[in-house]
């Protein structure tokens, strides 16, 4: 039987870290809990996580600082680490990736959207983990038979759209250019018209609002698309 993956969660807000420990362990995900970053990185010694979430805002030894000293050591260099920030300004944001950070999240977040980008990283370093089912809202998406309901209603994506909407969520919020989509979606070698990802797009919100509920599609101008 897989080993049960193991998440750490770095939040000095108390309130905060029992939330997010509470969801995770809702989901089968066990889960340790640090108060501050040196409590994180003794965590990390006695107990190697499969995931780390990361508060970047704490007293003492900031979020950043415990990024930069896992991702200089070989052996932890490999953990994926979820930075959540109050500071949404795009240069903290990149200085949070340069630090080596895998995944970036603002507060106030979505717990269910939190829980997805976790479910990602999951997958990515133990594939065998965790579900492939995704849920947004109303919306059930079975990676592994292939299936989506809305509110409990079948829906039938062809293999084009059931890839655009696993992408969609499993980081929903997230803004994807036609270009990204283009190579998530049909693939880096494979040349398609932008245009292309806009009927398809079309097609995915045909079939998501087929019996009723609003467009979870939401059309970023100049940007792209994003799920919510």
């Amino acid at each position: 039987m897989a080993q049960q993956p193991h998440v750490l969660v770095v939040e000095d807000e108390a309130a905060q870290r029992e939330v997010l420990a509470y969801n995770l362990e809702a989901e089968g995900i066990r889960v340790t809990r640090a108060e501050n970053g040196e409590e994180g990185l003794i965590c990390v010694d006695e107990d190697t996580p499969d995931v780390i979430i990361l508060d970047w805002m704490m007293p003492h030894l900031s979020g950043i600082e415990v990024c930069r000293r896992l991702k200089v050591r070989p052996d932890t260099s490999g953990i994926p680490v979820i930075m959540l920030s109050a500071r949404s300004e795009e240069v903290d944001k990149v200085r949070g990736l340069e630090t080596g950070a895998d995944d970036y999240v603002v507060k106030p977040y979505s717990v269910s959207e939190l829980m997805a980008r976790v479910r990602s990283q999951l997958r990515r370093v133990r594939p065998g983990t965790v579900g492939q089912t995704l849920t947004y809202d109303d919306i059930v998406l079975d990676a592994e038979t292939h299936r989506v309901t809305r509110n409990d209603a079948p829906l039938k994506l062809g293999p084009t759209e059931f890839r655009l909407l696993t992408t969609f969520m499993e980081k929903p919020g997230r803004v994807w250019s036609r270009d990204m989509l283009l190579d998530r979606v049909w693939g880096r070698d494979i040349y398609v018209d932008t245009r292309t990802v806009d009927v398809h797009v079309g097609r995915l919100r045909k079939v998501l609002t087929q019996h009723g509920g609003a467009d979870p599609v939401r059309t970023v101008r100049g940007a792209g698309y994003a799920l919510g």
